[in-house]
């Protein structure tokens, strides 16, 4: 029987792998860790007493109390990603100089060469945990090249970012300031800022937060602050970006087009809990389906119907401008009444009732195909899918009907 509970494997003897694994074979005597490398050259320097390959405060006292104890280093790729239960994927990932996106993104084909190895060798399931620096989603790609590869194995892939300082690894690894799992809950957790303006929707609103920062923009330009004043003005850019892309996203999806079709919206006020409508992202998405001559129908649980006209009126929709705005614009009382015969539902503010409708009436009463597009990320997605409808939904890195990413 071995001596160790466990065998983690580092895939790269680099500034990022060596330093982690022997703070982890410090600190976890009865577990395995070993560091493999396809360099010889690099695993020989390691297992030098005298000259390992990177100099860090404490890093070579850490290596020589415990290498050949519980901390190794080799060249046997095979061997240890299967004996290893978990792998940690530490390779180099350099700014690509040709190509696509050269001098300036990130090369990650080492990382893909790592999945593929895995899944090459692998005789049994495996914790992949993705430690390099890396753009957003690359967890997502190992996990499909795992999946396309791995002869039924059932692989978990995590991201486990890297903020390593050089000159102060070993106690930034010994002493971590913080250990976050799950990002926005622990900056939720700092109530200066307060979960919930972490959650993903179709963009901010209310009368405060444009106006706020434009007037950032005015006080910068002010102080001759043009690069400060271009940052701020690019939120609200990015604001409108977001309202616009998901009333683009919504006509791409039915087809191109929403010509004569009933499109319902669940929600016009800026956020729940208020019958406040000043900015809300709902009359800028009312605004392009108006323009593609669809039939609207808005319901709100506390919105008044000439507040929401006013906001229509102050962000440039009216009859002047829509000469059918009062045929193909509608208010409803009641959210079963509104969704009758509706080719689409986008749920734009995050009304609780929202959580809780009968979708299966929602769903008979619909014409089909049936479009759901969840701008709040609060309906119930596999349920309304399981019904047979086409759900799409903001901040979710693959569509609940299995199609393409929102």
């Amino acid at each position: 029987m071995s001596e160790f509970k466990m065998t983690i494997c580092c895939m790269g003897a680099g500034y990022v792998g060596g330093p982690t694994m022997a703070v982890i074979a410090s600190r976890c005597p009865d577990i395995k860790v070993v560091v493999v490398d396809v360099s010889a050259a690099q695993i020989a320097k390691w297992n030098d007493p005298n000259d390992i390959p990177i100099y860090e405060p404490g890093l070579t006292e850490l290596v020589n109390s415990h290498r050949n104890k519980n901390l190794f280093f080799s060249t046997d790729l095979d061997k240890y990603i299967n004996e290893a239960s978990i792998i940690f994927v530490c390779v180099n990932t350099p700014t690509k100089t040709s190509g696509i996106g050269a001098g300036s993104a990130a090369d990650t084909k080492n990382c893909e060469a790592c999945a593929r190895k895995i899944a090459e060798v692998a005789k049994e399931g495996k914790i992949v945990v993705e430690k390099s620096t890396v753009p957003v989603r690359t967890s997502e790609s190992i996990k499909a090249v795992l999946r396309a590869n791995s002869k039924g194995l059932k692989f978990e892939v995590l991201s486990n970012p890297e903020f390593l300082a050089e000159g102060t690894a070993i106690q930034d690894l010994q002493e971590p300031s913080r250990i976050l799992i799950g990002v926005a809950r622990a900056v939720g957790a700092d109530d200066r800022i307060g979960g919930k303006f972490l959650n993903c929707s179709v963009g901010f609103g209310g009368s405060c937060f444009q106006k706020d920062i434009l007037n950032l923009v005015y006080l910068a330009e002010s102080f001759h602050l043009p690069e400060v004043a271009d940052y701020w003005r690019h939120v609200v850019t990015m604001n409108e970006y977001q309202k616009t892309r998901f009333a683009t996203t919504m006509i791409r999806r039915m087809f191109n087009t929403v010509t004569n079709k009933k499109i319902c919206i669940f929600g016009f006020a800026f956020k729940k809990d208020t019958g406040d409508v000043r900015e809300t992202p709902a009359a800028t998405i009312v605004k392009y389906l108006l323009e593609e001559k669809a039939n609207v129908a808005v319901y709100d649980p506390q919105v008044k119907i000439e507040d929401m006209m006013h906001e229509l009126e102050y962000q440039g929709v009216n009859t002047t401008n829509h000469p059918m705005m009062d045929k193909l614009l509608k208010v409803y009382n009641d959210p079963y009444e509104a969704a009758e015969g509706a080719h689409a539902i986008a749920a734009l503010t995050e009304w609780d009732e929202f959580k809780t409708l009968d979708y299966e009436k929602v769903y008979a009463g619909m014409t089909k195909p049936a479009f759901f597009f969840d701008g709040r990320n609060i309906l119930p997605h596999e349920k309304i899918a399981q019904l047979g409808a086409k759900v799409y939904v903001i901040g979710r890195a693959e569509v609940i009907s299995g199609e393409l990413p929102f």
